[in-house]
């Protein structure tokens, strides 16, 4: 197996939008979620077609800001990750294992998407060192994540917002856990 340890990290800007729509392929990602879990209800979520969340998602790049980056390997699209100002998710504030713990403005990183053939070849550190460096260059005061926290052979779907594991080995801090396998943790930046 070779290991990456590089990603070419980019905002996605209308420019970009065919390169994520590759990378996502034709469903979408995960389960054709075109990555609108966080931005919809359960029901405005399950009333969508794929073809509806698409265009959501196509609709909020045109409009900006950007709603996650993107991950280049050799001028291909490999990786994904979706973040941005808490308030754009209203599903976290719906959320009781995600509820606010405070009043900081953190941005929220929701979605971390590798294409499958690129599974396992070192991606997600470099790619959420990306994802901090362009919320942190963006303004935010901190970026909160939502991992799952445990061992053994999880499923893709499962891994969509990161191993808390690898986000402790890259300085974020557990601040609150609502749920057995689910913390909040979160990376404050230094001024």
């Amino acid at each position: 197996m070779q290991i990456v340890m590089d990603l070419h990290i980019v905002p996605v800007t209308p420019e970009r939008w065919d390169d994520l729509e590759r990378l996502f392929g034709p469903n979408g990602a995960f389960s054709n979620c075109w990555c609108t879990w966080y931005w919809l209800t359960g029901r405005e979520f399950q009333q969508r077609s794929p073809a509806e969340r698409r265009t959501l998602l196509h609709q909020r790049v045109v409009a900006g800001p950007p709603p996650g980056i993107l991950g280049y390997l050799d001028n291909e699209p490999v990786a994904w990750c979706a973040l941005g100002p808490r308030r754009f998710y209203p599903r976290l504030a719906r959320s009781r294992q995600r509820a606010a713990i405070d009043q900081t403005p953190v941005w929220s990183l929701v979605c971390l998407y590798i294409a499958r053939a690129y599974r396992g070849r070192g991606l997600l550190r470099p790619l959420l060192r990306g994802a901090l460096a362009y919320a942190q260059a963006a303004g935010a005061p901190a970026v909160e994540a939502y991992p799952i926290d445990r061992e053994g052979h999880l499923p893709p779907t499962q891994l969509c917002l990161g191993l808390a594991r690898v986000l402790r080995e890259l300085g974020f801090v557990e601040v609150a856990r609502q749920s057995p396998t689910r913390p909040i943790m979160r990376y404050t930046f230094v001024e």
